[in-house]
């Protein structure tokens, strides 16, 4: 099978089987989903989702945290991985957002990064989420699912598994692929125990760790 064939059959699967794929964060406005992102590294949609409710009640805006320390921050946050980094980011992030760019989410992956506790990662998400842009965010999910399907070769860093995803999927579909390779990794493709016998994209799985029932 080659590297066309493997990538036409998955992405003909999710396009058929998963036609509507969105983050899982739960977000109301650019600027929530930029906090949700940057509180979503290493750490779990299921634990930010639960810890944001309260975080966007006392900070509604991006002015409203820009006016807070870290030391404010870090109460609502520390059921989240690395507490005290994050605080620190989010404060920063806030502080730059209203005076660089009017308290508004910027929409490109360049001037995304420029934010403090945003990587390209996070960039990514937000561009294409928000902003509709044609970019491949790659998390731990996409970066192993895609190595181990067989999408990517030799890749060794997020960045080089994001540059062999966008040579291959056309670029309308980077936000959605984003998406499909995470909730796959979340669900099915998982790290530990991956349920190869309820993958629909077995038949194209170049590295099986198991064989379905």
């Amino acid at each position: 099978m080659t590297t066309e064939e493997r990538y036409a059959g998955i992405i003909e699967w999710f396009s058929e089987n998963m036609p509507v794929a969105e983050t899982e964060l739960q977000y109301a406005t650019g600027y929530e989903l930029l906090v949700a992102t940057i509180l979503s590294a290493q750490c779990t949609d299921k634990r930010v989702n639960m810890t944001t409710p309260e975080l966007f009640r006392r900070f509604p805006t991006p002015e409203d945290m820009a006016a807070a320390s870290p030391e404010e921050i870090f109460p609502y946050i520390k059921s989240i991985s690395y507490p005290n980094n994050k605080s620190r980011n989010l404060a920063a992030m806030a502080r730059m957002l209203v005076d660089e760019f009017g308290g508004t989410v910027p929409d490109t992956v360049e001037e995304l990064q420029r934010l403090p506790g945003v990587g390209r990662k996070t960039a990514n998400v937000v561009a294409s989420v928000i902003f509709h842009r044609e970019v491949m965010a790659v998390d731990t999910h996409v970066f192993r699912v895609s190595r181990r399907l067989g999408l990517t070769k030799n890749a060794k860093t997020p960045l080089q598994a994001e540059q062999q995803l966008t040579a291959h999927i056309p670029s309308h579909l980077l936000p959605k692929a984003h998406h499909w390779l995470i909730l796959h990794g979340r669900y099915v493709c998982t790290a530990r125990n991956p349920h190869c016998e309820e993958c629909g994209i077995y038949r194209w799985c170049r590295n099986p760790v198991k064989k379905p029932a």
